[in-house]
């Protein structure tokens, strides 16, 4: 398997604040690279660069084979972008803004129509095709931008936090239709606050912060940085929270807030068996006993200080507020 984005050294300032700082990532092609980090950490940034909408100060950085750099013509003829804020025009129909971006590329009248329809049929948005986008529900909006950026079928596709805004639902359509595309050999670099969504899509996963990668590997691997497994107690009364530390095993921690002890677990069902039974001989009354996985969100707080949440307003890793426009390549 080769590599689809190389990106090596890569810096870029905007006066005195570097956005990015040496950053390094390699995504292979077919797959769905995560990328993960906080508001200002650098990761739109490196999108722009990467698609050809920034120059980089300094760094290599290869997409589908081509220098971004030395032949940008060759590099926007091979990929997409799907920014964060919809692109296409709701007093359109479906069809209709397919069939316009079809012929901004240059597609022709024919050509574009056909490739119209079959991206409605691919994205379950062929009965709603007639219909004014602003019609639409929120993910069926976005599952139209989605295809809207797959009108030339580009070998690289950015999604920029693709899901913001949107509900369970919403976010939903647009996984399955992100894990269509990898089928179908796309490569896909995913920009995302959702750690549940780099969980969900991400074969690998860059964790970036200050414009550099601190932890790059598979979702397990991350995980793994926090030693494994966990038991959960959650006890009814707490001040029996003291006497459940004593009796999980070492390394326990408390959160009296929630009522909860956690402990690693080497073997799990051995520890949950465990633990279940010196609970009922201690005659600790336990609301919840269970034994989970770390999260992302735990690994992404141990490696940054901080949750990897946005909030309304964020601005940009450039320290201007965000645009409420989508970009074009």
């Amino acid at each position: 398997m080769t590599d689809a984005i190389v990106v090596e050294g890569l810096r870029k300032r905007f006066g005195e604040k570097a956005a990015l700082d040496g950053l390094d990532l390699v995504a292979r092609r077919g797959t769905v690279h995560g990328v993960l980090g906080p508001n200002g950490a650098g990761k739109t940034t490196a999108v722009r660069v990467l698609a050809t909408l920034l120059r980089a100060d300094e760094g290599r950085v290869e997409v589908a084979g081509h220098d971004v750099r030395r032949r940008p013509d060759e590099v926007r003829g091979r990929i997409g972008l799907l920014g964060q804020h919809a692109a296409v025009d709701e007093e359109l129909s479906g069809r209709q803004n397919l069939d316009m971006f079809g012929r901004l590329h240059h597609l022709g009248a024919r050509h574009a129509r056909v490739r119209a329809d079959e991206l409605l049929e691919r994205f379950g948005l062929a009965d709603a095709g007639r219909k004014a986008v602003k019609r639409y529900s929120g993910g069926m909006r976005r599952r139209l931008d989605l295809a809207a950026s797959l009108i030339t079928d580009p070998e690289v596709l950015f999604l920029d936090e693709p899901t913001t805004g949107l509900d369970p639902r919403g976010r939903a359509e647009v996984w399955e239709s992100v894990r269509s595309l990898v089928g179908g050999g796309t490569t896909v670099l995913l920009t995302t606050q959702y750690l549940e969504e780099a969980d969900q899509l991400a074969d690998r996963i860059s964790v970036i912060d200050c414009g550099r990668v601190i932890a790059h590997g598979t979702a397990d691997e991350l995980k793994a940085r926090l030693g494994g497994d966990r038991i959960d107690v959650v006890v009814r009364d707490a001040g029996q929270l003291a006497r459940v530390a004593e009796l999980l095993p070492g390394g326990a921690t408390v959160d009296a807030d929630r009522r909860l002890v956690s402990a690693p677990a080497e073997d799990r069902m051995k520890a949950l068996t465990g633990v279940v039974r010196a609970l009922q001989d201690a005659g600790v009354d336990a609301e919840d006993v269970a034994v989970r996985r770390p999260t992302l969100d735990e690994v992404f707080l141990s490696l940054t200080g901080r949750t990897g949440e946005g909030e309304p307003g964020e601005r940009t890793d450039e320290g201007e507020p965000r645009e409420r426009t989508k970009e074009g390549v």
